[in-house]
Order: C-alpha cells, then structure tokens, then sequence
C-alpha cells in the first residue's frame, strides 16, 4: 500500500496521468482537502488533466505511513504553484484498498503549516 501511494504523489510530481488507472479502482471516491469530490477514475482523470494544465506540485514529502488492513495512514507536506500563486500545507490521507490493492476511497485533511507555539518553543523534533 505505501508504495501505491508514493507512486501516486509522483504521478502529481511527474505530472504522470499514465499511472492513474493502475492505482485507483473504476469505482474510486477521492475527497479533496477542501472540499470537492470525485467520483470514478474518469473525473479522477479529467481533475487531474485539468489540474496539471494550470498548477505544478513542486513538493509532496510524506511524513509518515501507517496501515491497519486495507487502509492506509499518510501525514504529508504538499506545495505547488497554481494560476502563478505558491502555497503549501500540512495534511492527511486516508486511503481505502479493495482486494487487487487499488485505492477505492481516498480522503484528504489538510491544515496550515506555519504553527505557533503559545507557550513555548518547538520541540527539537519538530511539531
């Protein structure tokens, strides 16, 4: 599962559309951070597609990975320029495989990045 999804945020680095149909099941619902859905690898390609004509990931670093049987548990940061803007944030995905280890379910959570720290200062090891 880990791998499935290090293969699919390169899709996003390489701008891979290729890889796409191999990873997710026909039947696919993915859930963006903010809010859209897709539903079916066919909007899953056109977002995508659509996407990638006007933004370019520049950064998506997984954190950390856990799996509990046929979900997985990414903590990641993600960058990228979109319509000439830069931005980035902190997020999670929780990502749901059927029997051929395709994702079939993937929702994203994304929160700020920049973190403060009210009573005192970071941890040496980080947030």
């Amino acid at each position: 599962m880990e791998e499935r999804i290090r293969a699919w945020f390169r899709a996003w680095l390489d701008k891979d559309v290729s890889a796409l149909r191999d990873l997710f099941a026909a039947e696919v619902v993915y859930v963006e951070s903010y809010g859209p859905v897709y539903r079916g690898i066919g909007q899953i390609l056109r977002w995508f597609e659509d996407w990638n004509r006007r933004g370019t990931v520049l950064q998506w670093d997984i954190r950390s990975f856990a799996a509990v049987e046929r979900t997985a548990f990414v903590e990641w940061y993600f960058c990228c320029e979109y319509d000439g803007e830069v931005g980035g944030f902190d997020g999670v995905t929780i990502a749901r495989f059927d029997d051929q280890l395709k994702i079939c379910e993937l929702r994203e959570f994304q929160s700020k990045a920049e973190h403060v720290f009210p009573y005192g200062e970071a941890p040496k090891s980080g947030v």
